[in-house]
């Protein structure tokens, strides 16, 4: 049988083992430390946002984000529907339920003109939601500037989720930026002080301004009240499993940090007035991500290789389309997806799967849209049809940049034969 081939794989880059080998000759081998401190500043500079706190994971980085908003129980999120279940999760675990949004198509993420439609219906009601959630998909910067002016209007802050799209940039206004709430710039005492010096940083490595109209790029994640990441084994960069929360409202970064700590008060002794969880990241996973963050721009590029070249050898054949890029942005193709209509093409997206599968290779149907789900049925939906059919189309076929042009071909080969 022939080698598999994985969906998105990790990839070293070789420069991970020397800042392992410095967290191992430290004896630092514990929750926390220097090279998490080093991480947190050097991401900060990377995405350009001020503030940053390193986590267990994605999905705790948003649940210290709902619960830092006030998201309880009695409350209403708005989430994208085409998105991975832990973007919507964490306020659910805080009491909340959410409402889901449609996708576009010209990105597939939350569609802004019914999020807006949305707003103005829970304003009537009197029952505005506590968050909106969008989510960057599949590498793709949601219409950031457009969400984040709507829900401005509203008084509801934005939390972007940005697990699946770092090294992503957007179009944004020069000068427009979200309004940090709750008395950002006051430092919560509570939290480890000294090791949030480190974020404060520049306002970001990405360049790219437009002088005729006054715009700049800037990364996933920008002008949103928070922003999150992950880190996880697929991600285009990873830690193996982990995630960052990035805010420019440092009272926000300070209470994540002493949550994440199991809350623990500035005392000899253990002292909590509040509860809190194990959400560190481990000295040992920022060393890695550390080198693994440093050839962020080279994954990306890799990523984009890889889509360019299914799309010129796939994208003549009938009933084979692939995934927008936005007008206002560059995505990463974190994974190239595709759509198949079988009524063109002549099998349907499952077959193609079962095909790839027989021939030991990984592809991935897209995320099946929240309100589909059994867990949120009876759940408020604005729209639907659009994510339902690229969930009904849509497949992920492998992109690990480590893929070779001669198993990018199996790929393409395998999907060529399926055509009816």
């Amino acid at each position: 049988m022939n080698k598999r081939i994985f969906l998105s794989p990790p990839h070293m880059s070789g420069a991970e083992m020397a800042f392992i080998a410095e967290a191992f000759d430290s004896n630092y081998i514990a929750p926390l430390g220097p090279m998490v401190d080093a991480f947190e500043h050097e991401f900060s500079e990377t995405v350009g946002i001020r503030y940053t706190v390193a986590l267990s994971s994605g999905t705790a980085a948003m649940h210290l984000a709902m619960r830092f908003l006030g998201v309880g129980k009695g409350d209403t999120v708005i989430a994208s529907t085409l998105t991975f279940v832990g973007s919507v999760s964490p306020a659910v675990y805080q009491g909340a339920e959410p409402i889901f949004i449609d996708s576009d198509r010209q990105s597939w993420n939350m569609d802004p003109d019914l999020l807006a439609e949305e707003l103005e219906r829970c304003r009537k009601k009197g029952r505005l939601p506590k968050v909106v959630i969008p989510t960057d998909l599949y590498g793709q910067c949601c219409d950031m500037e457009r969400i984040t002016g709507i829900c401005e209007a509203y008084g509801v802050p934005v939390v972007a989720d940005s697990a699946e799209a770092l090294g992503a940039t957007y179009q944004k206004a020069e000068g427009r930026r979200q309004k940090a709430e709750g008395g950002g710039e006051e430092d919560n005492k509570q939290g480890a002080e000294g090791r949030e010096q480190g974020n404060e940083g520049q306002r970001g490595k990405v360049k790219g301004q437009n002088k005729e109209n006054k715009r700049k790029l800037v990364h996933a994640g920008v002008g949103a009240r928070a922003a999150v990441y992950s880190f996880n084994g697929n991600k285009i960069i990873t830690t193996s499993g982990g995630g960052m929360l990035a805010s420019d409202d440092r009272e926000i970064i300070n209470k994540a940090r002493f949550w994440s700590q199991q809350a623990r008060e500035p005392f000899p002794h253990y002292e909590h007035r509040e509860l809190g969880y194990n959400y560190r990241m481990s000295n040992i996973l920022a060393a890695i991500g550390r080198g693994q963050l440093h050839v962020l721009e080279d994954r990306v590029q890799k990523k984009r290789e890889i889509f360019e070249y299914y799309q010129e050898n796939l994208g003549n054949m009938p009933g084979i389309e692939f995934m927008p890029e936005a007008p206002y942005g560059r995505c990463t193709r974190w994974l190239t997806v595709t759509l198949i209509t079988p009524e063109t093409f002549g099998v349907d997206r499952e077959v193609v799967r079962l095909a790839l599968e027989a021939e030991n290779i990984e592809s991935r149907p897209v995320w099946k849209p929240m309100h589909m789900q059994p867990v949120f049925k009876g759940c408020r939906v604005v729209g639907g049809s659009v994510a339902e059919d690229l969930f009904e189309r849509g497949l992920c076929l492998p992109s690990g940049t480590q893929l070779s042009r001669e198993e990018q071909d199996r790929v393409i080969e395998t999907i060529r034969k399926c055509r009816k």
